[in-house]
């Protein structure tokens, strides 16, 4: 999976833990105080519920993480469609716009342009350069699009980072998908200064800092 995927899975486990497991152990407790009458207690039985859904899906991000391959996006190149590409593609007939990330299954979100490396359309794509037809089976039916950009990016919240020709250190910033950041700030900056270079950078009128 990317650095990226790896970072949000990593702080869902921790405030699964930290905050969740905690909160329903209490919200437990406190129904069993109101009603000991455990069968006929629907707040109990509600939270009970909640926990068992908890800590499921804590064993499932152990799980996930013990077995995880990081690959670092930004350390890739090249217009070959591989895992992590970001594609841009462009549909044949309507001109429509599509920006897929493909990425392990495990950070896979159709609604936020990331898609499974095993998903139909990633497959179709994989191996594919820029400017390419390629067909991918929908369920609508059969789709023609045309590859006009592969990138190498790092999502990480609402930032997505490049490396700089001009600046390394500091990384440019856009935010064609915009999220709440949460974490250490791109770089090791300090937020003051990631704010000054956001409002020397052509890509400031899009991009906010909460």
């Amino acid at each position: 999976m990317t650095a990226g995927g790896h970072s949000a899975l990593q702080a869902e486990l921790a405030h699964r833990i930290r905050i969740e497991r905690p909160r329903l152990i209490q919200r437990i407790q406190e129904a069993i105080a109101d009603d000991s009458n455990l069968p006929e207690n629907s707040e109990y039985q509600a939270a009970k519920a909640e926990q068992e859904i908890n800590e499921s899906r804590i064993a499932e991000l152990e799980d996930k993480l013990a077995r995880a391959e990081i690959i670092d996006v930004s350390k890739l190149s090249g217009d070959t469609i591989k895992f992590g590409a970001s594609v841009t593609l462009i549909e044949e007939g309507t001109g429509k716009k599509k920006v897929w990330q493909i990425v392990g299954e495990p950070e896979a979100d159709a609604h936020k342009g990331k898609i499974s490396v095993t998903s139909p359309i990633a497959r179709a794509l994989i191996g594919k350069v820029k400017g390419a037809t390629v067909e991918v089976e929908a369920p609508s039916g059969a789709k023609v699009y045309k590859v006009q950009q592969v990138e190498w990016l790092e999502y990480r919240g609402s930032w997505i980072l490049r490396s700089s020709p001009r600046s390394p250190l500091v990384p440019r910033l856009a935010l064609s998908r915009c999220e709440p950041y949460v974490g250490p700030q791109p770089g090791g900056l300090g937020q003051r200064n990631v704010r000054a270079q956001l409002q020397q950078s052509r890509f400031h009128d899009c991009c906010s800092l909460s």
